[in-house]
């Protein structure tokens, strides 16, 4: 028997939505690697990214339960499995997809709106006070700081440089020497082989039962959406959520 986990949609922190987060998914990705005692788990993967500690800790749990369970796992991606899609992806043993899926995304991205000049021309003043000179570092509602930027790109360096170890120790051998890899850039199906970054192209039942034979069961593991969403009376936080994940998706023109 082997579990299939589906991990769809884009990766935070909050639990509203379909967002993929590490205590929403703790259960679930328990009962794969437990329930059966499967001989593999794998991850169908559909995701542009997100939150970079979500995605480290989902990973880490993957790794923690298929190394103590002696369970192989193989990850499937359908459209994207981008930035933090692919940090769970390289949590698998071997990464498949399909002939156009997108893959890569190696890198940090923060992005926002600046009102300064909004608030100014409605005779609006921002009243900020701190202790530590920090602690109101790059406040949407005042002018950007010169030296804010040089701390947020510190710190992104410091994520950027966590997320490059995760891939280069999970896919080791794998990754080609003559390309960068961690600039962002993504790839398209096949033209991630040559990379290192998949495995090759392939799709999850023909692919698992080429491994584990014709008779092979797949048994499915997903969240259940909440009793009201699938009635389809969503809450506005639930909205705000969607329009979150269909601009995740969008990036990659999805």
């Amino acid at each position: 028997m082997v579990s299939v986990l589906r991990l769809q949609g884009v990766i935070a922190a909050q639990g509203r939505g379909a967002a993929l987060n590490d205590a929403g998914l703790a259960g679930l990705i328990e009962k794969a690697f437990v329930k059966g005692k499967p001989v593999a788990v794998a991850l169908e993967i559909n995701s542009p990214g997100g939150s970079p500690a979500q995605s480290s800790l989902i990973a880490a749990r993957i790794r923690r339960l298929a190394e103590a369970k002696g369970v192989r796992v193989y990850a499937f991606v359908e459209d994207v499995a981008a930035s933090g899609g692919y940090y769970i992806a390289s949590a698998a043993d071997e990464i498949w997809v399909d002939r156009h899926s997108i893959v890569g995304s190696i890198g940090v991205i923060s992005a926002g709106f600046g009102f300064d000049q909004f608030i100014s021309r409605h005779g609006i003043e921002r009243r900020v006070h701190t202790a530590g000179k920090s602690k109101s570092l790059l406040d949407p509602f005042r002018p950007e700081k010169p030296e804010d930027v040089v701390r947020l790109k510190k710190l992104q360096e410091q994520i950027h440089a966590g997320f490059i170890d995760h891939v280069k120790a999970r896919r080791v051998a794998k990754l080609a020497t003559d390309t960068d890899l961690f600039n962002g850039d993504i790839w398209v199906g096949e033209g991630a082989l040559a990379t290192g970054l998949i495995d090759g192209v392939g799709h999850l039942v023909p692919k698992m039962k080429e491994i584990f034979g014709d008779k092979v069961v797949l048994r499915p593991y997903r969240r259940r959406r909440p009793f009201w969403s699938r009635l389809g009376a969503r809450l506005a936080g639930d909205a705000i959520a969607e329009i979150e994940d269909r601009a995740g998706f969008a990036r990659f023109g999805l």
